[in-house]
Protein backbone atom coordinates (compact mmCIF):
# COMPACT_ATOMS: atom_id res chain seq x y z
CA UNK A 1 0.00 0.00 0.00
CA UNK A 2 1.25 3.50 -0.77
CA UNK A 3 1.69 6.37 1.59
CA UNK A 4 -1.33 8.45 2.55
CA UNK A 5 -1.67 11.63 0.51
CA UNK A 6 -0.50 14.81 2.20
CA UNK A 7 -4.05 16.06 2.70
CA UNK A 8 -4.83 12.99 4.85
CA UNK A 9 -2.03 13.99 7.22
CA UNK A 10 -3.43 17.54 7.25
CA UNK A 11 -6.83 16.17 8.23
CA UNK A 12 -5.24 14.18 11.09
CA UNK A 13 -3.49 17.33 12.32
CA UNK A 14 -6.75 19.28 12.16
CA UNK A 15 -8.47 16.46 14.06
CA UNK A 16 -5.87 16.70 16.83
CA UNK A 17 -6.59 20.43 17.16
CA UNK A 18 -10.33 19.81 17.30
CA UNK A 19 -9.92 17.20 20.06
CA UNK A 20 -7.67 19.60 22.00
CA UNK A 21 -10.31 22.33 21.76
CA UNK A 22 -12.53 20.32 24.13
CA UNK A 23 -10.15 21.19 26.95
CA UNK A 24 -11.28 24.82 26.82
CA UNK A 25 -13.74 25.97 29.55
CA UNK A 26 -16.73 26.47 27.25
CA UNK A 27 -20.33 25.34 27.66
CA UNK A 28 -20.48 23.39 24.41
CA UNK A 29 -17.51 21.27 25.55
CA UNK A 30 -19.64 19.36 28.06
CA UNK A 31 -19.08 15.73 27.08
CA UNK A 32 -21.95 14.68 29.35
CA UNK A 33 -24.26 16.07 26.68
CA UNK A 34 -24.06 12.64 25.06
CA UNK A 35 -26.75 11.71 27.62
CA UNK A 36 -29.11 14.40 26.32
CA UNK A 37 -32.44 13.52 24.71
CA UNK A 38 -32.31 12.33 21.13
CA UNK A 39 -33.90 15.02 18.99
CA UNK A 40 -34.92 12.62 16.22
CA UNK A 41 -36.68 10.32 18.70
CA UNK A 42 -38.63 13.25 20.18
CA UNK A 43 -39.75 14.32 16.70
CA UNK A 44 -40.72 10.74 15.83
CA UNK A 45 -42.82 10.58 19.01
CA UNK A 46 -44.56 13.84 18.11
CA UNK A 47 -45.33 12.60 14.60
CA UNK A 48 -46.83 9.40 16.05
CA UNK A 49 -49.07 11.48 18.34
CA UNK A 50 -50.07 13.69 15.43
CA UNK A 51 -51.03 10.61 13.43
CA UNK A 52 -53.11 9.31 16.36
CA UNK A 53 -54.96 12.64 16.54
CA UNK A 54 -55.62 12.89 12.77
CA UNK A 55 -55.62 9.15 12.08
CA UNK A 56 -57.73 9.20 8.93
CA UNK A 57 -55.33 11.67 7.32
CA UNK A 58 -52.15 9.69 8.03
CA UNK A 59 -53.17 6.04 7.87
CA UNK A 60 -51.73 3.92 5.08
CA UNK A 61 -54.51 1.34 5.25
CA UNK A 62 -58.29 1.25 5.26
CA UNK A 63 -59.80 2.07 8.66
CA UNK A 64 -62.94 0.64 10.21
CA UNK A 65 -64.43 0.71 13.68
CA UNK A 66 -63.14 -2.83 14.11
CA UNK A 67 -59.46 -2.00 13.50
CA UNK A 68 -59.51 1.54 14.88
CA UNK A 69 -58.15 0.66 18.31
CA UNK A 70 -55.23 -1.29 16.87
CA UNK A 71 -54.48 1.44 14.36
CA UNK A 72 -54.38 4.11 17.07
CA UNK A 73 -52.31 1.86 19.32
CA UNK A 74 -49.72 1.47 16.56
CA UNK A 75 -48.97 5.16 17.02
CA UNK A 76 -49.67 5.75 20.71
CA UNK A 77 -47.58 2.83 22.00
CA UNK A 78 -44.30 3.75 20.26
CA UNK A 79 -44.88 7.42 21.11
CA UNK A 80 -45.15 6.49 24.79
CA UNK A 81 -42.01 4.35 24.70
CA UNK A 82 -39.98 7.05 22.99
CA UNK A 83 -41.24 9.89 25.17
CA UNK A 84 -40.62 8.03 28.43
CA UNK A 85 -37.05 7.29 27.42
CA UNK A 86 -36.34 10.82 26.19
CA UNK A 87 -37.96 12.48 29.22
CA UNK A 88 -35.93 10.22 31.49
CA UNK A 89 -32.79 11.33 29.71
CA UNK A 90 -33.74 15.01 29.97
CA UNK A 91 -34.61 14.77 33.67
CA UNK A 92 -31.49 12.75 34.54
CA UNK A 93 -29.29 15.23 32.71
CA UNK A 94 -30.86 18.25 34.43
CA UNK A 95 -30.53 16.63 37.85
CA UNK A 96 -26.91 15.64 37.21
CA UNK A 97 -26.04 19.25 36.43
CA UNK A 98 -27.99 20.57 39.42
CA UNK A 99 -30.46 22.49 37.24
CA UNK A 100 -33.62 20.64 38.26
CA UNK A 101 -35.97 22.68 40.45
CA UNK A 102 -36.89 19.51 42.36
CA UNK A 103 -35.96 15.85 42.13
CA UNK A 104 -38.51 13.54 40.51
CA UNK A 105 -39.65 10.31 42.08
CA UNK A 106 -39.08 7.00 40.25
CA UNK A 107 -41.70 6.55 37.56
CA UNK A 108 -42.29 10.29 37.15
CA UNK A 109 -41.59 10.22 33.41
CA UNK A 110 -44.05 7.39 32.86
CA UNK A 111 -46.74 9.27 34.78
CA UNK A 112 -46.10 12.48 32.84
CA UNK A 113 -46.51 10.63 29.54
CA UNK A 114 -49.62 8.83 30.81
CA UNK A 115 -51.21 12.16 31.72
CA UNK A 116 -50.47 13.41 28.20
CA UNK A 117 -52.08 10.34 26.61
CA UNK A 118 -55.14 10.68 28.84
CA UNK A 119 -55.84 14.21 27.60
CA UNK A 120 -55.52 13.30 23.90
CA UNK A 121 -59.35 12.99 23.49
CA UNK A 122 -59.78 16.54 24.82
CA UNK A 123 -56.87 17.67 22.68
CA UNK A 124 -58.60 16.24 19.60
CA UNK A 125 -61.73 18.22 20.46
CA UNK A 126 -59.72 21.44 20.85
CA UNK A 127 -57.82 20.91 17.60
CA UNK A 128 -61.09 20.20 15.81
CA UNK A 129 -62.11 23.71 16.82
CA UNK A 130 -58.82 25.12 15.53
CA UNK A 131 -59.34 23.38 12.18
CA UNK A 132 -62.89 24.73 11.91
CA UNK A 133 -61.63 28.22 12.78
CA UNK A 134 -59.19 27.99 9.87
CA UNK A 135 -61.85 26.74 7.48
CA UNK A 136 -64.42 29.32 8.56
CA UNK A 137 -61.88 32.16 8.73
CA UNK A 138 -60.24 31.71 5.34
CA UNK A 139 -62.44 32.08 2.25
CA UNK A 140 -59.68 30.41 0.21
CA UNK A 141 -60.09 27.15 2.14
CA UNK A 142 -61.84 24.59 -0.06
CA UNK A 143 -62.35 21.86 2.52
CA UNK A 144 -61.51 20.64 6.01
CA UNK A 145 -59.21 18.08 4.40
CA UNK A 146 -57.23 20.81 2.64
CA UNK A 147 -56.83 22.69 5.92
CA UNK A 148 -55.43 19.68 7.78
CA UNK A 149 -53.14 18.59 4.97
CA UNK A 150 -51.89 21.98 3.85
CA UNK A 151 -52.15 24.76 6.42
CA UNK A 152 -48.93 25.44 8.34
CA UNK A 153 -50.94 26.88 11.21
CA UNK A 154 -52.48 23.48 11.95
CA UNK A 155 -49.04 21.86 12.12
CA UNK A 156 -47.76 24.63 14.43
CA UNK A 157 -50.83 24.67 16.68
CA UNK A 158 -50.90 20.86 16.95
CA UNK A 159 -47.25 20.86 18.00
CA UNK A 160 -47.89 23.68 20.44
CA UNK A 161 -50.85 22.04 22.15
CA UNK A 162 -48.86 18.83 22.72
CA UNK A 163 -45.72 20.71 23.80
CA UNK A 164 -47.74 22.93 26.14
CA UNK A 165 -49.06 19.91 28.05
CA UNK A 166 -45.51 18.67 28.58
CA UNK A 167 -44.42 22.20 29.53
CA UNK A 168 -47.09 22.31 32.24
CA UNK A 169 -45.79 18.94 33.46
CA UNK A 170 -42.39 20.67 33.91
CA UNK A 171 -40.73 18.32 31.41
CA UNK A 172 -37.34 19.83 30.52
CA UNK A 173 -36.13 20.33 26.94
CA UNK A 174 -38.67 18.07 25.20
CA UNK A 175 -41.42 20.73 24.75
CA UNK A 176 -38.98 23.14 23.15
CA UNK A 177 -37.65 20.47 20.78
CA UNK A 178 -41.22 19.87 19.58
CA UNK A 179 -42.03 23.57 19.19
CA UNK A 180 -38.80 24.32 17.35
CA UNK A 181 -39.41 21.39 15.00
CA UNK A 182 -42.75 22.94 14.08
CA UNK A 183 -41.07 26.34 13.80
CA UNK A 184 -38.54 24.96 11.32
CA UNK A 185 -41.34 23.44 9.20
CA UNK A 186 -43.84 26.30 9.27
CA UNK A 187 -42.04 29.55 10.08
CA UNK A 188 -44.39 29.94 13.07
CA UNK A 189 -42.60 30.28 16.41
CA UNK A 190 -44.82 29.51 19.41
CA UNK A 191 -43.10 29.00 22.75
CA UNK A 192 -44.56 25.95 24.51
CA UNK A 193 -45.27 28.05 27.60
CA UNK A 194 -47.78 30.29 25.82
CA UNK A 195 -51.39 29.77 26.92
CA UNK A 196 -53.74 29.68 23.92
CA UNK A 197 -57.52 29.42 24.01
CA UNK A 198 -59.89 27.62 21.68
CA UNK A 199 -60.58 28.14 17.96
CA UNK A 200 -57.19 29.76 17.35
CA UNK A 201 -56.20 30.56 13.77
CA UNK A 202 -53.04 31.92 12.19
CA UNK A 203 -53.63 32.91 8.56
CA UNK A 204 -50.59 32.41 6.27
CA UNK A 205 -48.42 32.30 9.37
CA UNK A 206 -44.84 32.88 8.24
CA UNK A 207 -42.90 34.98 10.73
CA UNK A 208 -45.39 34.81 13.61
CA UNK A 209 -43.71 34.87 17.05
CA UNK A 210 -45.60 34.14 20.29
CA UNK A 211 -43.63 34.41 23.53
CA UNK A 212 -43.51 32.15 26.56
CA UNK A 213 -45.80 34.07 28.93
CA UNK A 214 -48.29 35.20 26.30
CA UNK A 215 -51.96 34.54 27.13
CA UNK A 216 -54.36 34.30 24.19
CA UNK A 217 -58.12 33.95 24.58
CA UNK A 218 -60.74 32.24 22.42
CA UNK A 219 -61.53 33.01 18.77
CA UNK A 220 -58.30 34.92 18.15
CA UNK A 221 -56.97 35.33 14.62
CA UNK A 222 -53.43 36.38 13.70
CA UNK A 223 -51.92 37.09 10.31
CA UNK A 224 -48.35 36.64 9.13
CA UNK A 225 -45.39 38.38 10.80
CA UNK A 226 -47.26 39.22 14.01
CA UNK A 227 -45.00 39.42 17.07
CA UNK A 228 -46.37 38.97 20.59
CA UNK A 229 -43.12 39.62 22.40
CA UNK A 230 -41.34 41.06 25.42
CA UNK A 231 -39.85 44.43 26.13
CA UNK A 232 -36.21 44.63 27.14
CA UNK A 233 -35.77 42.77 30.40
CA UNK A 234 -34.30 44.42 33.51
CA UNK A 235 -31.05 43.12 34.96
CA UNK A 236 -29.68 42.66 38.45
CA UNK A 237 -26.68 44.65 39.64
CA UNK A 238 -24.55 41.75 38.49
CA UNK A 239 -25.98 42.07 34.99
CA UNK A 240 -28.10 38.91 35.12
CA UNK A 241 -31.40 39.05 33.21
CA UNK A 242 -34.54 38.86 35.38
CA UNK A 243 -36.36 36.12 33.50
CA UNK A 244 -39.27 35.50 35.87
CA UNK A 245 -42.70 37.09 35.70
CA UNK A 246 -45.06 37.84 32.84
CA UNK A 247 -43.11 39.29 29.92
CA UNK A 248 -45.52 38.94 27.01
CA UNK A 249 -48.93 40.44 26.25
CA UNK A 250 -52.45 39.20 26.92
CA UNK A 251 -54.80 38.96 23.94
CA UNK A 252 -58.43 38.66 25.01
CA UNK A 253 -61.27 36.86 23.17
CA UNK A 254 -62.35 37.64 19.60
CA UNK A 255 -59.30 39.74 18.70
CA UNK A 256 -57.91 40.02 15.16
CA UNK A 257 -54.31 41.15 14.63
CA UNK A 258 -53.23 41.92 11.08
CA UNK A 259 -49.88 41.28 9.42
CA UNK A 260 -46.72 42.87 10.73
CA UNK A 261 -48.20 44.09 14.02
CA UNK A 262 -45.88 44.04 17.04
CA UNK A 263 -47.35 43.92 20.55
CA UNK A 264 -44.91 43.88 23.45
CA UNK A 265 -44.86 43.71 27.24
CA UNK A 266 -46.28 41.63 30.03
CA UNK A 267 -48.67 44.37 31.18
CA UNK A 268 -50.05 44.99 27.69
CA UNK A 269 -53.66 43.77 27.28
CA UNK A 270 -55.58 43.87 24.01
CA UNK A 271 -59.23 44.05 25.02
CA UNK A 272 -61.77 41.58 23.70
CA UNK A 273 -63.25 42.21 20.28
CA UNK A 274 -60.42 44.54 19.24
CA UNK A 275 -58.81 44.80 15.81
CA UNK A 276 -55.12 45.68 15.51
CA UNK A 277 -54.10 46.85 12.06
CA UNK A 278 -51.07 45.90 10.03
CA UNK A 279 -47.61 47.14 11.09
CA UNK A 280 -48.92 48.65 14.32
CA UNK A 281 -46.43 48.89 17.22
CA UNK A 282 -48.10 48.59 20.65
CA UNK A 283 -46.50 48.66 24.09
CA UNK A 284 -49.62 49.68 26.04
CA UNK A 285 -53.07 48.22 26.67
CA UNK A 286 -56.15 49.05 24.64
CA UNK A 287 -59.76 48.71 25.83
CA UNK A 288 -62.27 46.21 24.44
CA UNK A 289 -63.60 46.76 20.92
CA UNK A 290 -60.74 49.07 19.93
CA UNK A 291 -59.63 49.52 16.34
CA UNK A 292 -55.93 50.35 16.31
CA UNK A 293 -54.30 51.43 13.05
CA UNK A 294 -51.65 53.86 11.86
CA UNK A 295 -52.66 56.82 9.76
CA UNK A 296 -50.43 58.29 7.05
CA UNK A 297 -48.54 60.36 9.67
CA UNK A 298 -47.67 57.25 11.71
CA UNK A 299 -49.95 58.12 14.58
CA UNK A 300 -52.45 55.78 16.22
CA UNK A 301 -55.90 56.20 14.75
Amino acid sequence: MGRKPTWHRDVEAALDKLVASYAAPEEINNLESAALPNKRAVIDAFNHLKAAIYLGFYSTRALTRDNLRNAIGEHVNPACEMLVEQINRAVTYEERLGRAAASREPGWSEQAVLRLINVLPELRRTLNGDVLAAYDGDPAAQSIEEVIFSYPAIEAITAHRIAHILYLERVPMIPRIISEYAHSKTGIDIHPGASIGERFFIDHGTGVVIGETCVIGNNVKLYQSVTLGALSLPRTREGVLLRQGKRHPTIEDDVTIYSGATILGGETVIGNGSVVGGNVWLVHSVPPHSKITYDSRNRHA
